[in-house]
């Protein structure tokens, strides 16, 4: 479909945005995007949020897409722009949400000579996208946009498509604006399902129904996977990150394949066959010396019953069917009791947040070493979804947590963040005072680098000294996390016990406003 109007290049894009159901655009622009810059006044229909650090508007996509269902658009600046990007985007490809990059080049006219800013950009940008385009002229940008749109759809999951736009295509006479086409409905793949039913029946225990993209976003899908389980005498599982799972009072508990490899092959010890609901064959996530890279024991079989761009509900329900599964509600437990004195412990922690959570909040757990405990206590908090860093690079949580809220608008939104993690795109807090988003962060401080000395054991690595000590702390300076979310203008506080930290949550999730804790552990 096209929408004719006389545009330039970079109006034309923005009514192919609106048009195309793309709404928002996460962007730290600079000078070859001054004329998408000023479309926005021009034409209506898509919210710009302004980041301080390229990974803060990747990573804001990457949140927003998650909770909102439809992909946003970054706006980044040439090459080095997209590049400071790339770790976000890195585990935006993982969690296999739609981004758009929209990024600016210089005018065709001009790449030709050797400017400072000259780089390979088409080359950087397919290292993280599945679609790359540069628009070649101010009337091709508005088929182009809508191309683009369509990429980032994959089935039930989403895509990186990223969308160059040399400067002069963006101020050219001859716009034309046009919008992408539906998104067609996500595949249906049924016929695994005869034989995973067979597999789960005859195996029992000795079988895993492992619960990936699609098995875990829904509470229906989980319902589904714990019905199965009660059925056929099999274990269900989650994969140990998930894009999205729903959790607390009321739904279904899955527990998660453990994150330490030594305890993710004890939990696999004796696995005959696995079956796949949207999850790939667990790997672990480091190589160990003398240790597997696969999880699953050797010759146990593997079975594919959906991948992840399928419609993996739909596989799962003709499953349940198969066996005579029916979903049942999972017991309500209540809700942990919260330690009254003593120092601050994970396991306070976590007791505090399932108590102060409100219903319907979104988790952004980027808690790292912290956080691997909190499921159990977890299951008691009030019905919230969890959103986790599916591709291990580190700088997710604040930016996805400014995704999530304006993806989500009205719900609660709490990041789980580790002191070491934060500082990676502490820019974020800015962007969360500016558009007022109601956004508990609780930065977990103790002051190391903790994943890494557990790292270093796992690798057998040993520190004989000072030097190899200093890398892995945070001490000598401390972090003063208080007085840098003020500087972003972001309200803080400091606690060092649980009833303290319950009672700054639940000040925090009153204010409906952005604010942080911190937490000495």
């Amino acid at each position: 479909m096209t929408l004719p109007r006389d545009l330039n290049g970079a109006e034309s894009l923005v009514q192919t945005l609106a048009a195309s159901g793309v709404s928002c655009c996460f962007a730290n622009p600079g000078t070859s995007e001054m004329h998408f810059v000023a479309a926005l006044d021009r034409i209506a229909g898509v919210r710009c949020v302004l980041g301080l650090f390229e990974g803060v508007a990747t990573g804001a996509a990457d949140g927003y897409y998650r909770m909102a269902g439809t992909p946003a658009a970054t706006l980044l600046h040439l090459g080095p722009g997209l590049a400071n990007g790339l770790a976000n985007l890195h585990n935006a490809n993982k969690a296999r949400s739609g981004v758009l990059n929209i990024v600016g080049d210089h005018a065709l006219a001009h790449a030709r000579f050797e400017s400072p800013l000259k780089s390979d950009l088409a080359g950087i940008a397919a290292s993280v996208s599945h679609w790359v385009r540069c628009s070649a002229s101010a009337p091709a940008v508005g088929a182009d946009g809508a191309a683009a749109v369509q990429a980032t759809r994959d089935g039930a999951s989403g895509r990186l498509a990223t969308l160059i736009l040399p400067a002069d295509t963006a101020w050219g006479a001859g716009g034309c604006a046009a919008a992408a086409l539906p998104a067609p409905a996500a595949p249906v793949q049924l016929d695994a399902v005869p034989a995973a039913a067979r597999l789960l029946r005859e195996q029992g225990e000795r079988a895993v129904l492992l619960l990936g993209q699609g098995g875990t976003r829904s509470e229906h899908a989980l319902q589904l996977g714990a019905a199965i389980s009660a059925r056929t005498g099999c274990r269900v599982l989650a994969e140990f990150y998930n894009a999205r799972m729903p959790g607390g009072r009321g739904r279904a508990r899955i527990e998660r394949l453990p994150y330490a490899l030594d305890l993710a092959l004890q939990k696999l010890a004796g696995t005959q066959a696995l079956v796949l609901a949207g999850a790939a064959d667990p790997i672990g996530f480091f190589a160990y010396p003398g240790k597997p890279s696969q999880l699953k024991p050797p010759g146990a079989a593997l079975l594919t019953l959906a991948a992840p761009h399928e419609d993996v509900p739909a596989a799962l329900q003709a499953l349940a069917e198969a066996v005579g599964a029916v979903p049942v509600a999972p017991e309500t437990p209540a809700p942990p009791a919260v330690p009254v004195q003593g120092a601050l412990t994970p396991a306070g922690a976590a007791a505090a947040i399932a108590a102060a959570l409100p219903e319907q909040a979104v988790v952004i757990d980027e808690a790292i070493s912290t956080g691997r405990g909190f499921g159990s206590a977890m299951a008691a908090a009030a019905p919230h979804d969890w959103l986790q860093g599916m591709g291990g690079a580190i700088g997710f949580g604040l930016p996805a947590a400014v995704g999530a809220a304006i993806g989500a608008p009205g719900r609660p939104v709490l990041a789980l963040i580790g002191d070491g993690s934060a500082m990676y795109t502490v820019q974020a807090l800015w962007t969360m005072a500016r558009e007022a988003l109601p956004i508990v962060v609780l930065v977990f401080a103790n002051r190391a680098y903790r994943i890494l000395q557990g790292e270093l054991q796992g690798v057998g690595a040993t520190i004989s000294g000072d030097k190899a000590r200093a890398m892995l702390s945070l001490d000598h300076p401390a972090l003063d996390w208080v007085a840098l979310a003020r500087g972003h203008g972001v309200p803080a506080v400091r606690v060092d016990s649980a009833a303290a930290l319950a009672h700054a949550l639940r000040d925090g999730f009153a204010s409906r406003a952005p604010c942080l804790i911190e937490a000495l552990l």
